[in-house]
């Protein structure tokens, strides 16, 4: 009695977590990409204002 519907769920299952983890990883990427920017702001923005 194998219809294959639980193939079809297991490959449709397989799929949604490969969506998820797409999706966290460009998050990630997204947000470490502007902490990284911010860092390099703050960096100018001390040398900028530094006592010289």
């Amino acid at each position: 009695m194998t219809d294959g519907l639980p193939e079809k769920d297991t490959a449709t299952e397989h799929e949604e977590w490969k969506e998820k983890g797409v999706a966290m990883r460009a998050f990630f990427y997204i947000f470490g990409t502007h902490v990284f920017a911010g860092f390099i702001w703050l960096l100018f923005y001390l040398g900028q204002h530094a006592q010289k």
